[in-house]
């Protein structure tokens, strides 16, 4: 198995989404994809099947905040102070519970490095009980079973699609956010919701569910320090080696034209 390390800076929502999908569809048998990146401007994601109702869009537009649906499943997430990984790995008939945490093993590996002493989420809640109340608009007021906490606050949220890659093969996409500060919370700002009840009992439900690297350090560490702890997390924690990539391979516009 030949594995790439991919870091692709800050870039539009659309591209982000549409560059992870590309990566799954076109991935080479034999291949496996670690990316890191950004976004710029600050943009609010839904999951595949999430109704953009739920989205204040003019206040979206007004702000400068873009609206982009991700490729994978899950809830709402505004993408501000994060850095945000994808995997994109052959299934190799493993379950998606299993896939999750075998990722989310890596990741706990780079998070200790970087001196955040994680852990796995144990349960699994009941989602279609879940997916009534008001706060499960967003991703970040719940975990599911091998997401990554902290103490029980959530601090890396993720959701996993299969594709079927350029060898006829199952494709596994996973990607996720790994809160670095707190801005995820303003998500709050952008819900379209009955009344202000309901949104100060998701802002207390996010200050209660989750947390970040800075609160946790102490101090805001560089995108360039937690992906180098992450590299060598997945390192560890899998017993390979990445390639160095070439920028000019990366990011050829032609691709996500």
């Amino acid at each position: 198995m030949t594995w790439r390390f991919d870091i692709s800076g800050l870039c539009k929502g659309d591209y982000n989404m549409l560059y992870d999908e590309r990566l799954a569809r076109t991935l080479s048998p034999g291949t496996g994809i670690v990316r890191l990146y950004g976004w710029n401007p600050d943009a609010v994601s839904l999951g595949w099947n999430q109704r953009i109702e739920e989205i204040d869009e003019l206040l979206c537009r007004d702000e400068g905040v873009d609206i982009v649906r991700r490729p994978t499943g899950g809830r709402a997430i505004l993408h501000a102070e994060e850095v945000t990984y994808c995997v994109v790995m052959a299934a190799e008939n493993s379950g998606v519970l299993s896939t999750y945490h075998e990722i989310s093993r890596s990741l706990i590996a780079g998070l200790h490095r970087l001196g955040v002493n994680a852990s796995f989420e144990k349960s699994q809640p009941h989602f279609p009980s879940l997916y009534q109340a008001t706060s499960s608009t967003v991703c970040f007021t719940s975990s599911a079973r091998y997401e990554v906490q902290y103490r029980g606050r959530k601090l890396v949220g993720s959701a996993q699609r299969r594709f079927i890659g350029e060898g006829g093969e199952e494709v596994v996409l996973q990607h996720g956010s790994i809160l670095v500060g707190p801005a995820h919370k303003k998500i709050v700002r952008y819900l379209r919701l009955e009344d202000e009840r309901q949104r100060e009992e998701i802002v207390k439900e996010l200050d209660d569910r989750t947390t970040d690297l800075s609160a946790l350090l102490g101090m805001t560490p560089s995108r360039e320090l937690v992906a180098d702890c992450l590299k060598q997390g997945f390192e560890e924690a899998w017993g390979i080696r990445f390639l160095a990539s070439d920028p000019a391979e990366i990011m050829k516009p032609e691709l996500y034209s």
